[in-house]
């Protein structure tokens, strides 16, 4: 069974994960809506995929607020919207005692708020279309937890939870809901965890990568950001439509110790 090609709304993706999954997905044919915070870095991933014959629009999102979000589907009118993959994030390395509340709140409303307004917007027209796929990005840290990521870790730990309740209350459409739990992937983002835990924790950034990063990893290797586009790219087919509320987790074995 082919994966018809679909029209994904990625957010985050002007940059790291989202662009790269932006990317792949492009490659194999789907339609990508590329959202990101700053417009110059959508318009660039949107760029690199015309640059290779794909098909991809930017847009500039901010995904915690509820007008931008209401004008972005104007925008888009009657098109559909196939796929939604929650991906937009930020981190913010810090000790319980001493996390800034705005960086908890800032956190909370990427990572959690704004899942939750885009499947608000983009659900009803699923729902009328008969088809839909939810995506969620979610993390090692919805599963386990590390020191000094408490927004983060209570932030993609509700993820799942919000995904799960999303694949109940829709599972009488052809429409499903999943999240992605990857361990650490080599990205921009990952890269500043690095440079901030080695502050954090008093380390040289190698040490960090292998005793903190990798250590946990009976594989020892960063995912690959082909690998859970890829488990986008089957979680968005016809062959998945049974595979819904669950948490597809790219650990290199983490969570089997």
């Amino acid at each position: 069974m082919s994966n018809p090609a679909r029209t994904i709304l990625i957010t985050g993706a002007g940059s790291g994960l989202g662009r790269g999954m932006a990317i792949w997905l492009a490659k194999q044919g789907h339609s990508i809506l590329v959202a990101d915070l700053r417009f110059d870095a959508a318009q660039e991933t949107a760029a690199l995929i015309q640059s290779e014959q794909g098909r991809a629009e930017a847009y500039q999102l901010d995904v915690t607020s509820e007008e931008e979000i209401a004008k972005f589907m104007a925008t888009l009118g009657d098109r559909a919207v196939d796929v939604v993959i929650n991906n937009a994030g930020l981190q913010h390395v810090c000790s319980v005692e001493e996390f800034p509340v705005e960086k908890w709140d800032l956190l909370i409303k990427v990572l959690l708020k704004g899942p939750f307004l885009l499947t608000q917007a983009t659900l009803p027209g699923m729902r009328a279309r008969g088809f839909g796929r939810f995506i969620q990005i979610g993390s090692i840290h919805s599963l386990v937890a590390s020191p000094y990521k408490s927004a983060y870790t209570a932030a993609k730990h509700a993820l799942l939870g919000l995904s799960k309740v999303l694949a109940l209350e829709s599972a009488g459409a052809e429409i499903t809901s999943n999240t992605i739990c990857p361990a650490y992937v080599r990205t921009p983002l990952v890269d500043a965890q690095i440079a901030a835990q080695a502050v954090t924790r008093g380390l040289p950034e190698e040490e960090v990568i292998e005793r903190i990063m990798l250590a946990p990893m009976p594989k020892k290797t960063f995912i690959t950001v082909e690998e859970i586009a890829a488990a986008a790219d089957y979680l968005i087919s016809p062959l998945a439509r049974n595979v819904t509320g669950q948490t597809i987790v790219i650990d290199g074995g983490w969570t089997a110790q």
